[in-house]
């Protein structure tokens, strides 16, 4: 049988060089283009300058190279990172053959958090001037990712007691076993061993109580003190992080990114006021599913000039097989209700304090005999209403998304296709970091790596090329005009002193004999 056999000879010498070895699409070769056009200094990276003496650093450049590129094709530990310096034609080509060590990879992924996040915001910014983000109407969508913390190490006030319970059991049991009389010496002296262990696992869950009560926090997590206890999916609960995601409608493009909370309900105002002023518009709308729909948010994002379309959440009276509070028609003239039977509920007007909500009361008399009552509620005093403070801009939210159904729709055609190109392709499922901040840098060079992909998607190789050639070749005339505006600073203060050096010829000083000479 006839196999292909046109092999290279491993021990014969050849000639080639890295440039013919990486094609002119690699995706190599757009890092390279899009990091030599990044003002580096600037935005806040380390080592962009430093001291003549000692060993020299590696350039921001070099390191952020080649996280871009490991981070497109799922290699993000540094140890990995590092192996592909020594193994990989793509990566010899783009830094250039330098081999960083895993430590300096590291390091740098971990000291330029911030840096990191101007970068992305950076080019954010280039795409709007590109035309390629408007800013009118942002998705807003969340997706969670597993800490470098287990589950064990998470701890809530309850999961707390549960274990002291046990361990005040499980000594209450050696107790009693202290207390039969055909114990020998041996066994005595091991149940008090055993007792003594209990009792500082006890005061090791005391200390944890403690620290737990002076956080303020409802859980905490001992290995990561951000990370705290989420819903993965499907009921599935692990300690993690929940990532906000904005993105632009236009082309599918992230604009921003958050994390803080275990959930969606206290995350739109923050997200959406975050995106119109990066963007720097007057008026924006938003796209988000249900979890994000609560009035306090709703009302910030409204009176910032932001129009949210929010899944609307059905009332809880929906749930107990009575009158839903829908079918009451409100007055906003009069501020009252009117129920089914046709009577009115009306309010004093006083706001009361509900589980950290503020509520009206609206009431009527007219129940004690109603043929609905049945219905309606099952209350002695008769059916009263809870009208939230603020109801009315989320009955103003539901009217929109009612109205604009094929609108609302495409939060899920933005978003859903994004997390899914992360989590499954790139396989971010988890973070490699510790602490919010370092956790949002990783989710800022994977939202930077995938705006990169997705231009070459909309503009095509060659023209997004030609166009990061354009700012680098800018970048680079900046620079070089800036050296040239400093020699001609620094002559003319140079010229400066020594004009000042010769009229002061009065003044000298003798070194040899360490004596002031003043003539006048």
């Amino acid at each position: 049988m006839h196999h292909i056999d046109q092999e290279i000879d491993r021990f014969q010498l050849s000639m080639m060089d890295l440039e013919s070895m990486v094609d002119q699409n690699s995706y190599a070769r757009l890092v390279d283009l899009f990091v030599e056009s990044l003002p580096l200094e600037k935005l806040g990276f380390t080592h962009t300058s430093h001291e003549t003496t000692g060993r020299p650093p590696y350039h921001p450049s070099v390191l952020l190279k080649l996280y871009m590129y490991g981070y497109r094709h799922g290699i993000r530990s540094s140890n990995k990172l590092h192996q592909a310096c020594l193994v990989n034609v793509e990566v010899w080509w783009l830094i250039k053959g330098l081999k960083p060590s895993p430590r300096t990879i590291c390091y740098f992924r971990k000291n330029n958090a911030t840096a990191f996040k101007k970068a992305f915001q950076h080019f954010v910014l280039l795409l709007k001037d590109w035309k390629l983000i408007d800013g009118q109407t942002i998705a807003i969508d969340s997706f969670k990712i597993r800490a470098q913390n287990s589950l064990k190490n998470n701890f809530n006030q309850k999961k707390i007691d549960r274990h002291v319970d046990y361990i005040d059991n499980k000594i209450n049991v050696y107790q009693q076993q202290l207390e039969a009389t055909d114990l020998t010496e041996n066994d005595s002296c091991e149940i008090k061993d055993k007792i003594k262990y209990q009792n500082q696992k006890k005061q090791n869950y005391k200390a944890l109580e403690k620290q737990l009560k002076d956080s303020g926090q409802r859980q905490m997590s001992t290995t990561d003190s951000d990370a705290r206890s989420v819903i993965l999916h499907r009921n599935i609960v692990n300690v993690g992080y929940n990532i906000q995601a904005g993105s632009d409608s236009k082309h599918k493009l992230f604009t921003n990114a958050q994390t803080g909370h275990v959930n969606d309900t206290h995350a739109l105002a923050d997200m959406a006021l975050e995106a119109k002023e990066l963007l720097e518009v007057n008026s924006m709308n938003t796209l988000t599913d249900k979890g994000y729909t609560t009035g306090a948010e709703i009302a910030k994002c409204s009176d910032n000039g932001i129009t949210t379309f929010s899944s609307p959440k059905e009332h809880s009276s929906q749930k107990n097989g009575l009158f839903d509070m829908q079918i009451f028609d409100y007055n906003t003239k009069e501020d009252t209700y009117t129920c089914p039977a046709g009577e009115v509920l009306v309010t004093n007007g006083k706001w009361y304090n509900k589980n950290n909500h503020t509520v009206k009361h609206y009431k009527t008399k007219a129940c004690n005999g109603c043929l609905l009552r049945e219905q309606c509620t099952k209350n002695k005093n008769g059916r009263f209403i809870e009208r939230n403070f603020y109801q009315k801009y989320l009955e103003d939210n539901k009217a929109r998304v009612d109205a604009n159904p094929e609108y609302y729709r495409q939060r899920q055609q933005i978003t859903e296709h994004q997390f899914g190109t992360l989590k499954r392709q790139w396989h971010f499922t988890h973070t490699l970091l510790k602490g919010k901040q370092n956790v949002l840098s990783e989710v800022y060079l994977n939202f930077s790596v995938y705006n990169l992909l997705r231009c070459v998607q909309i503009l095509g190789v060659k023209t997004l090329k030609n166009r990061l050639k354009k700012l680098a070749f800018n970048l680079s005339v900046q620079i070089k005009s800036f050296v040239v505006d400093l020699k001609d600073y620094l002559k003319r203060e140079l010229k400066q002193l020594r004009l000042f050096l010769d009229v002061n010829q009065t003044l000298r000083c003798d070194i040899n004999n360490s004596n002031i000479l003043i003539f006048n």
